[in-house]
């Protein structure tokens, strides 16, 4: 008796079991992010700007655009300094210090068309101004209600729109529509942070439930907008939901063992002084959880790539052999990502790092100290799930990509003689 077996080179089969329990499966938590959305979308109650946010009324710091039009050195003292006016500044008194003085042009609010006189002290930290820069200036006001102005930061608007326009262009070169598309995700993704993770937090809703539910959404609108509705990308989506919640539930734990509280950097302490109602370690756990999912993202769809071109090069190898080669790949990707993700959280720490090293401490007290443990917690549970979610990712893939082995291709055909 002779067997004899042929094959299409259309796409590999795929276990249609497998395929509708991963897809219902989606379909349940897409709902149920949906729902969360729903429940926890913020209300319209308004929290008062900090105290060290507000303009001399209490309200919001009001900027305005300017343009660096003269600048010499000279007695400080004028008091045109901060003032609006119209043709040159008031001469300086008799003074003993010198300062930069900067004439600026206002180019926009109430005094655009005016100008303004800025005195600034020599000294790290203070601004080199140059004739020509745009910059920002915050506009307030005195006891009499005379406006007054200030050097608030470097206008960058012209440069940012440059460097994001290039990053655009160069990636909708290399990577075509989906490169385009991927670049759609990322809007989404920041809308989804602004619109939602963000205002929900800031009024109080349970900070890992938004960051979960946020992290869902992003997840669904990047990685199909990126990559197409199609099996393989759902593959990918599944193995990092479940890494994400991972994620979460390794977060919490390692804060809780560890004890940090991010009260070592300042903007924590600024959120706990002023927004009482936002819980430190719930902020500390979500940023776990967002800032995972990028580099779960990466890994997901590269396995689920590599198995799903695996069985399509090979219609005859068995779910075993596809799983073992994805996993090599997926092995040599870990090694990679670990390093680059635990180097990246340090290259943030380097400017922490060097004034402990100046401050004489040892190196023991440095690593354990809240500062550097929640970057060492971060990558951690970071490198954990990441790890964890190469073999899930993988399973779930080759479960699409090839049927259970002995059951016949749909796409091939078996005749017996």
């Amino acid at each position: 008796m002779t067997h004899g077996h042929g094959h299409s080179s259309g796409p590999a089969p795929i276990g249609k079991i497998a395929a509708r329990l991963v897809l219902g499966i989606l379909a349940v938590v897409g709902i149920a992010a949906i729902v969360g959305v729903v429940l926890l979308w913020p209300s319209d109650r308004t929290v008062e700007v900090p105290a060290p946010f507000q303009s001399a009324t209490g309200g919001v710091v009001a900027t305005e655009y300017g343009t660096v039009v003269s600048q010499d050195i000279g007695p400080c003292g004028s008091s045109s300094n901060g003032r609006v006016f119209s043709g040159a500044p008031t001469p300086p008194t008799v003074s003993g210090f010198e300062c930069n003085r900067s004439i600026v042009s206002i180019d926009t609010g109430v005094n655009e068309g005016t100008r303004t006189l800025l005195e600034v002290t020599p000294g790290p930290g203070t601004p080199d101004l140059r004739v020509g820069e745009e910059i920002r200036l915050v506009r307030g006001t005195d006891d009499s209600g005379t406006a007054i102005y200030g050097f608030d930061d470097y206008s960058r608007t012209t440069p940012l729109l440059l460097v994001v326009a290039v990053f655009a262009v160069v990636i909708c070169v290399v990577a075509r529509w989906r490169g385009l598309r991927a670049l759609l995700g990322l809007g989404l993704a920041l809308g989804v942070l602004v619109g939602f993770v963000l205002p929900a937090i800031l009024d109080g809703r349970s900070a890992i439930l938004v960051a979960l539910v946020g992290g869902t959404v992003i997840l669904y609108g990047v990685l199909y907008l990126a990559h197409g509705p199609n099996l393989r990308t759902s593959s990918a989506l599944l193995g990092t939901v479940v890494s994400m919640g991972v994620a979460a539930g390794l977060s919490e734990a390692a804060i809780r063992l560890t004890r940090v509280t991010g009260l070592s950097e300042e903007q924590n302490t600024d959120v706990q002084a002023y927004l009482d109602h936002v819980s430190i370690t719930g902020l500390l756990l979500a940023g776990f959880i967002i800032g995972s999912l990028g580099v779960l993202n990466d890994v997901t769809i590269t396995q689920a790539s590599a198995a799903f071109e695996l069985a399509a090069l090979d219609p005859d190898a068995t779910r075993r052999s596809i799983f073992t080669s994805a996993m090599r790949v997926g092995r040599d990707h870990i090694a990679s990502t670990v390093y680059t993700l635990v180097l990246a959280y340090a290259g943030g720490a380097l400017p922490l790092l060097l004034l402990f090293s100046v401050a004489g401490r040892s190196f023991g007290n440095v690593l354990t100290g809240d500062a550097v443990a929640i970057e060492i917690v971060r990558s951690c549970v970071g490198g954990t799930a990441l790890a964890l979610s190469v073999p899930l990712t993988t399973a779930i893939a080759v479960m699409l990509a090839r049927p259970p082995r002995g059951r016949a291709p749909v796409s091939g055909r078996h005749s017996a003689r």
